[in-house]
């Protein structure tokens, strides 16, 4: 986290590690810094930490904290559905973005549905198409 800090400048609330991929969470305005000029900062973040980088927003809102973690994949809508002991979120996507969303051996939705149980209490991310 130190390493992401002092490379971009932008503060991080979080760090998930899954399969080879760093799921980093900046706070709340700091994903510009985050990303750097054409996703400079990103580059130096891969070369140091050697593994694949990816970058998501913090939001105190779980709705769009969920939006958030799919950024820049354009998310058609969120709903978060809460029962006695669950609370999911169901994302729906275009069908042509299903896979960007999962990403490569699923690890984009593993960070996802790591962070969003971390920090709203979401117990899973479900994706629909249309």
């Amino acid at each position: 986290m130190t390493i992401f800090e002092n490379l971009t400048g932008a503060g991080i609330k979080d760090c998930v590690y899954s399969e080879d991929v760093m799921g980093f969470l900046v706070n709340h305005g700091d994903m510009g810094l985050a990303i750097g000029k054409s996703g400079s900062n990103i580059k130096k973040v891969k070369r140091a930490v050697g593994r694949e980088v990816v970058v998501m927003e913090f939001s105190d809102d779980a709705t769009e904290f969920v939006r958030n973690l799919f950024q820049p994949i354009k998310v058609r809508q969120v709903r978060i559905h809460i029962s006695k002991s669950n609370k999911v979120a169901i994302v729906e996507v275009n069908r042509d973005d299903r896979g960007r969303i999962i990403g490569h051996n699923g690890h984009k939705i593993k960070i996802a549905r790591s962070l969003a149980s971390r920090h709203h209490n979401i117990t899973d991310i479900k994706i629909k198409t249309p």
